[in-house]
């Protein structure tokens, strides 16, 4: 049985600007207690359309909730997502320059490119080597 593995890219629950979106719901609703479609829009550095646009796109997920006052929350399934991002993307980061010595700037933007491609299998994995790889180093 072959596999078509090119179709898995076109699987991914989100988008990485969808995923920013996420991710910036989370920390402004943890910064400051809330967030609304103009505080994602200045956050990510776009325009208040562009968020409202991406941000209709999520709310038809059931990825992020808006109240009757216009203020926007995870769903579950969102912060759930969106803390599954933040794991990731920490934890191939942390292998980019730990492991590889890739400079702290450069395995941002890598982790930054790959934080919602990778599946929780490969992030699980990644984590338990670097788990090992510390504790063979602490021994």
């Amino acid at each position: 049985m072959t596999i078509d593995v090119w179709k898995q890219f076109e699987e991914n629950n989100i988008t990485h600007s969808a995923a920013h979106h996420l991710l910036a719901i989370l920390e402004l609703k943890e910064k400051r207690g809330y967030a609304r479609v103009t505080d994602v829009a200045k956050q990510l550095n776009i325009t208040t359309g562009s968020a409202s646009t991406n941000l209709k796109s999520l709310k038809s997920k059931g990825l992020i909730i808006e109240d009757e006052n216009r203020f926007l929350t995870l769903s579950d399934e969102g912060e759930s997502l969106a803390k599954a991002v933040v794991t990731r993307k920490r934890v191939f980061e942390r292998f980019l320059v730990d492991v590889l010595k890739v400079t702290p700037e450069q395995a941002e933007i890598d982790a930054c490119k790959t934080e919602h491609l990778i599946s929780g299998e490969t992030a699980r994995k990644l984590q338990k080597f670097m788990d090992e790889q510390r504790s063979s180093k602490a021994a």
